[in-house]
């Protein structure tokens, strides 16, 4: 019979071949949570054990808060993960937005549009007017809100979109792109207006815009009132076809107003003003 080896911690007899069974399953209790992918279980499990008994949990409420802390971890990581894919340019939030500074239309569809519920519904949205009011920063804050409530949101420019759609058919890889595009819930569609399209190039961006079409929804901002969408796109038909699959139960957004960037610039330069007056009544007196 083997014999017991005691040693003492904290005024305690312990079995030594007991504690080395216990740092051997702690550390296989480690590469096991390691290889699950359990962070939670791999960084948190004395944390765990302590708690539990403290509070006198039974195993099963252990394994349930233990398995819940994961959970929050995984679906968070999971938020993070749909924003970092999308593509955003830069990280831009609805919390951020001086609502009172937005146009007027902007500022009566804001309310509905944070809902969410034309993602339900596949309905578009086009944000129509001058650069600097606002349009991209709210299609990358609702795309941002999107991704955190579970929905799966890609970003891109027109131009780039038109690149990637002749890459994929270069290297006959253009089906696969496709079918990613159909599955996203929501497609943002950057600066339609500043690039003009080839006949080709009208053809690949119709064809996709189409795939979505009444479907899923897709965000498209512009510079250009639709009257002005054939300076773009050449083809008549086509130009027709574009804005009539774009519109149909659309939010149509009017951002028609001064630049957010030239109110701040004469805000500076009015203070400016004040403060060289200012500066000359005090060298006067």
């Amino acid at each position: 019979m083997k014999s017991r080896q005691l040693i003492k911690i904290n005024h305690m007899e312990l079995d030594l071949n007991d504690l080395q069974m216990e740092n051997l399953n702690e550390e296989r209790a480690f590469n096991y949570a390691k290889e699950l992918k359990q962070p939670v279980l791999r960084d948190e499990l004395e944390d765990f054990i302590s708690l539990a008994t403290e509070e006198g949990w039974s195993y099963r409420t252990f394994i349930c808060r233990l398995l819940s802390k994961e959970m929050d971890v995984r679906l968070e990581n999971r938020r993070k993960q749909r924003v970092r894919t999308a593509g955003f340019p830069e990280l831009k939030y609805l919390q951020e937005l001086q609502r009172e500074e937005l146009p007027k239309d902007a500022q009566t569809a804001l309310p509905c549009l944070e809902t969410l519920e034309f993602i339900n519904e596949g309905r578009n949205i086009v944000f129509c007017g001058n650069p600097g009011t606002g349009k991209t920063h709210l299609s990358i804050a609702l795309g941002i809100k999107a991704c955190l409530e579970g929905y799966t949101v890609f970003f891109t420019s027109v131009s780039h979109l038109l690149t990637q759609i002749r890459e994929c058919r270069s290297q006959k890889s253009l089906r696969q792109l496709e079918l990613r595009f159909q599955r996203y819930d929501m497609v943002i569609c950057d600066k339609f207006g500043y690039v003009s399209c080839d006949k080709e190039g009208e053809e690949m961006l119709f064809n996709h815009l189409s795939l979505k079409a009444g479907k899923k929804t897709i965000i498209v901002t512009t510079n250009l009132a639709f009257s002005r969408w054939g300076e773009i796109v050449k083809d008549k038909v086509l130009v027709a076809a574009i804005v009539d699959r774009l519109t149909h139960k659309a939010y149509l957004i009017n951002m028609n107003e001064q630049s957010y960037r030239m109110k701040e610039t004469q805000k500076m330069l009015k203070s400016n003003e004040k403060q060289l007056y200012l500066n000359t009544l005090i060298r006067g007196t």
